[in-house]
């Protein structure tokens, strides 16, 4: 009587299934220490893109976030509870939590006040997020990002074509100081609405997010833009002591 070796030679059952399931294991632990080893490039590319979509925002050049920008947190009374810039940005990786938590990041032009705020939604089928850019007034828009997890190609996801986002440069997010955020409105804004930008054709889901995320969003840092308008706006007051 012949041995028929392990497990009953390379031609058993019981042979195969040892085989293959020692291969899968070890694919499966090759696969994840590469991915471990990868994260953190991985994670700082995502981060550059975050970066680049702030300062795109702003109508700045790619690569200037570290010149230009000043991150820190605000509340929803507008105070500001951290100047961390590093611990902002890590803040755009979870910002439904982060909002949830009352905590809204910002990103500030040192050079002229024009500010950045993320912005995080639902479009028809998966996440939407964006970046909005105010002017020095909090009120009057700059330039918008807009980028999609899975909306559809030629409708939805027209959103983040820069002809769509081109709309939203002088649009302004308050009427006579009331917010009122920016409405997407399907078969056109009407001609010089200033509150208002097209909603995306054959895209009635996708735009109706867009708006709800704009809004949402923007309403969080209300006390922030107001606060900013206030202390612009307040007079200075000259001292009167006489120098000795």
């Amino acid at each position: 009587m012949s041995k028929k070796g392990f497990l009953g030679g390379k031609n058993s059952n019981a042979y195969i299934v040892f085989y293959s399931t020692v291969m899968v294991v070890l694919v499966a632990v090759m696969l994840a220490f590469t991915s471990l080893s990868l994260k953190s490039k991985q994670d700082a590319n995502v981060l550059n893109e975050k970066k680049d979509a702030i300062v795109a925002s702003l109508g700045l050049e790619k690569g200037s976030y570290d010149k230009f920008i000043e991150a820190y947190v605000v509340n929803a009374e507008g105070e500001v509870v951290s100047t961390d810039a590093a611990a902002t940005l890590q803040k755009l990786f979870d910002l439904p939590t982060n909002f949830a938590a009352g905590e809204f990041p910002v990103f500030e032009n040192k050079e002229n006040g024009e500010v950045v705020v993320p912005l995080t939604g639902k479009g028809l089928w998966d996440d939407i997020w964006g970046y909005i850019a105010l002017e020095a007034d909090m009120n009057t828009i700059k330039g918008a990002i807009f980028d999609h997890a899975g909306e559809t190609p030629g409708l939805g996801a027209e959103i983040a074509t820069a002809k769509y986002q081109a709309q939203f440069p002088k649009k302004q997010i308050y009427n006579n100081g009331e917010f009122v955020g920016v409405e997407v409105v399907k078969g056109g804004a009407k001609e010089g609405d200033i509150h208002a930008v097209d909603a995306v054709t054959g895209g009635t889901k996708t735009s109706d997010g867009l708006e709800k995320m704009i809004k949402d969003c923007l309403s969080c840092y209300d006390a922030f833009f107001k606060a900013r308008t206030a202390a612009a706006e307040a007079p200075v007051v000259e001292s009167t002591e006489i120098a000795e």
